[in-house]
């Protein structure tokens, strides 16, 4: 079963707002079985919307909308498919009775709220339990509009919810058989070179996907089909084989997880002291649910005066080696080891660019000190010359390190 996902509003083609459902939809309906031929984000224009639909309409059994439903003028979508599917807009008083329940613990029913209650008199209607825009299902030739709010956690109940066990039940489209491994110590060229006579003789209808980021590789085989299960069990055998001791994990979740995963097993503590990655790395650790299990906080040193008050840096090695060095990363990492009385930390210090490099440390030179317990290892590397890309690179060849030495516990 094929589907495409439409994504309306002005503000995403101006650059405003980023379109986030869209990859979030793709990789929900791929799970669940669907093949998504097509992603399209456009404007608040009745005539686009229409084209849109028929166009794609010709190529799939679903479409998904998220978009326009909003209760002012710019928010057309919803008189729009009336048009679209010659039906018309009625009062639905169970609508009305759901919308009070949403907003009544933080606001009263105003006119264009209400308002939110007239729905097209052909769709099936679908209560958004979290939002006041109901969702609106159209069939037609056997095929199936869905259109839903853009608000991404509105978009994400209904659709795990409401849509997804209405469309598998539906279709009952297809399993999608997939292994994602994160692999360390390959570009992804080199890591395709290892691989082409995996890939060569894979059977028919497999796939090898490949997703790098710093210093990682996710990668991904795939196939359709539970009948395909036991094929998928030994390509996988085999993939593990060649793979080895780069596979940092045979599930589908990055690095900080990992780490976090780690931490909690050994109740260790950790923190971090952060220079030229300016507090990213606690970011990452920080997103993880349950993360105040084992993380105790972060000291973004960027100034020196910050890396000696704070740290405990030694003025005298800051004036001798310079703030990226060997020395300095391993005051920094010790430092906020002792300040936050923690197991272990992760220290960071380099010039992310793109100015401030000299011929000696230039733009890329990272010095990366990672301690757990009384050992501690530091280590420098040579990135690139652009300053997000570094920073990104940084924090993973941080997290990388540090969960190396963890992996020896």
């Amino acid at each position: 079963m094929k589907a495409g996902i439409v994504t309306i509003g002005d503000e995403i083609l101006i650059g405003q707002i980023v379109d986030t459902n869209s990859a979030w939809i793709a990789g929900k309906l791929t799970l669940a079985g669907f093949e998504v031929e097509e992603m399209q984000s456009i404007g608040d224009d009745a005539d686009q919307i229409k084209n849109t639909i028929d166009h794609l309409f010709s190529r799939v059994d679903v479409i998904l909308l998220t978009g326009g439903l909003g209760p002012t003028k710019d928010d057309i979508t919803k008189k729009t498919l009336c048009e679209y599917f010659h039906t018309k807009l009625v009062f639905d008083d169970t609508v009305l009775q759901n919308i009070r329940q949403v907003i009544s613990h933080f606001t009263t029913l105003n006119e264009l709220t209400r308002a939110q209650a007239y729905v097209p008199e052909s769709a099936t209607i679908i209560q958004n339990r979290v939002g006041t825009a109901p969702i609106t299902w159209f069939e037609k030739n056997g095929k199936v509009l869905v259109s839903m709010p853009r608000v991404p956690y509105e978009m994400k109940y209904v659709m795990e919810h409401e849509i997804l066990p209405r469309l598998q039940d539906k279709y009952d489209p297809e399993s999608y058989l997939k292994k994602v491994f994160l692999v360390k110590g390959y570009t992804e060229s080199a890591l395709a070179l290892h691989l082409t006579g995996f890939e060569d003789q894979l059977p028919a209808d497999f796939g090898l996907a490949y997703l790098p980021s710093p210093g990682i590789v996710r990668l991904r085989l795939f196939v359709r089909g539970e009948h395909r299960l036991k094929e998928m069990e030994t390509q996988e055998k085999k993939l593990r084989k060649l793979l080895d001791e780069n596979i940092l994990t045979d599930q589908d979740i990055p690095v900080e997880k990992i780490i976090g995963e780690r931490m909690l097993q050994l109740s260790y503590s950790l923190a971090t002291a952060e220079s030229c990655t300016g507090g990213n790395i606690s970011h990452l650790i920080t997103s993880v649910p349950g993360s105040s299990g084992y993380f105790k906080g972060s000291v973004v040193s960027y100034s020196n005066e910050i890396k000696t008050n704070v740290l405990h840096v030694s003025e005298n090695k800051l004036e001798r080696f310079g703030a990226v060095s060997e020395q300095v990363a391993v005051e920094m990492a010790k430092g906020v080891q002792k300040v936050m009385n923690v197991d272990c930390a992760i220290a960071v210090t380099g010039i992310a660019g793109p100015d401030g490099g000299t011929e000696e440390k230039p733009v890329g030179t990272v010095w990366i000190c990672t301690i757990v317990k009384d050992r501690y290892i530091v280590k420098k590397y040579q990135l690139g010359k652009f300053r997000e890309a570094n920073i990104m690179r940084a924090s993973n060849a941080g997290m990388l390190q540090l969960l190396e030495m963890l992996e020896e516990k």
